[in-house]
């Protein structure tokens, strides 16, 4: 499972944001939509992940470990650098993907270049970002697909009801020879509701509770090992951010 959940603070600018670490642990329903089909997948998934900015841009990464059978099964992670010191919106946006996994197939290690298109209110209640990348697939061309790719990503935060619900998400559409269409298309969108905002509730115990739905198209890998399939997958998730 891929996630890119602390969106809001992501694509705001780096000189105002804060610095933000919070956990997550989702439970997949891969099994009860899909059946045998998606056997294969962990149920439960936690994703630690941290936003940093600093005078020249910003860092974030996270790490996925999914779980099942008393192990860690996989494990992926992406680390992002935003280089930015200047007033115009554009950044320069450099990016690791890569991960281990108790599969035949695995994850192909990704080095990204590109650049970044930034926009947040003056609240940071809403956020957008626009990235446009090259992309390097270390071992795609052993998997019959191209190493040399462009990859499009959209990412959005939106905080309403007086910071009670968040909707943030993101999306990524990039070009590879070796699937049907030869496009693959990843994008997850996520509502939570933060409990630490009600009423009565001490804001400093920063639960939030929610669902994400993970659409993909030519990514997820069933039990017969054909990535060529469209598919919504929701979870059950909770998050505590420090």
């Amino acid at each position: 499972m891929k996630r890119r959940l602390l969106l809001a603070a992501f694509v705001a600018y780096a000189t105002v944001a804060a610095a933000q670490l919070n956990v997550q642990l989702h439970y997949d329903l891969g099994h009860d939509l899909y059946g045998s089909e998606l056997s294969n997948r962990p149920r439960l998934t936690a994703t630690v992940e941290n936003f940093t900015p600093d005078a020249w841009g910003s860092t974030f990464f996270f790490i996925d470990a999914d779980l099942g059978g008393n192990v860690v099964k996989s494990a992926y992670g992406e680390i992002a650098r935003e280089l930015k010191f200047w007033k115009a919106p554009i950044a320069l946006h450099l990016e690791y993907n890569g991960g281990l996994q108790r599969a035949a197939y695995g994850y192909d290690d990704a080095y990204l270049a590109g650049a970044a298109w930034n926009w947040a209110s003056k609240d940071f209640s809403r956020t957008f970002s626009v990235q446009l990348m090259y992309k390097y697939l270390a071992h795609r061309r052993n998997h019959g697909g191209t190493s040399h790719s462009v990859q499009l990503t959209e990412v959005w935060g939106l905080q309403f009801a007086r910071g009670l619900m968040t909707f943030s998400g993101y999306c990524d559409l990039w070009y590879d020879k070796g699937v049907s269409g030869r496009v693959v298309l990843m994008s997850e969108p996520q509502l939570w509701f933060n409990l630490y905002r009600l009423p009565r509730i001490n804001d400093s115990a920063k639960w939030s509770v929610g669902t994400e739905l993970e659409v993909s198209n030519n990514l997820v890998w069933p039990a017969d090992g054909i990535n060529n399939r469209f598919y919504v997958i929701p979870t059950l998730a909770m998050k505590w951010t420090f």
